[in-house]
């Protein structure tokens, strides 16, 4: 078989209807367009509402989320403490020696190992962490967060609903 052989299935490709062909026949004269009318005569968009704003722009698309109580930590992993030499590790420390930024919550992450006894005192710990911490003779403290609940609502995040 060669490719000039090849043709589609019998009664698979069927014609197109020639419509508007004179007055005669089903689809003469106004060819299935009804009478008159904007749809008559020009072409019309899909979706399109004669000016009123179309369904597909009023309907609230998904356009995701932002939690405005969020809690964001900036992360700290346990090779970077190793690296740095230091045996307290507080937001201050961590601060001086240019790991996070100021104002930040801090979270230990479990990435690395530890070889020495550190103290920790940050916001929160990950669990593989805290063991890591606890197994090398080190000890962890959490301190508390500098708000109540949850933060205040800073109006940030998309208020239409």
């Amino acid at each position: 078989m060669k490719i000039h052989d090849l043709k589609p299935a019998e009664g698979s490709r069927k014609r197109a209807k020639r419509v508007g062909r004179g007055i005669g026949g089903k689809g003469g004269k106004t060819a299935g367009r009804g009478t008159k009318g904007q749809r008559a005569r020009g072409t019309v968009p899909v979706g399109f509402e004669g000016g009123q704003l179309p369904l597909h722009m009023r309907v609230p698309k998904l356009r995701g989320f932002n939690n405005p109580f969020r809690v964001e930590y900036q992360a700290v992993n346990l090779d970077t403490i190793e690296a740095s030499g230091l045996t307290e590790v507080t937001p201050e420390t961590l601060l001086a020696k240019g790991l996070v930024s100021k104002g930040s919550l801090v979270k230990v992450l479990g990435r690395g190992e530890l070889s020495r006894s550190v103290t920790v005192k940050v916001h929160a710990c990950s669990g593989s962490a805290e063991s890591a911490i606890t197994g090398a003779g080190g000890s962890f403290e959490a301190l508390p967060l500098p708000f109540k609940v949850r933060p205040a609502f800073s109006g940030s995040a998309h208020t239409n609903r």
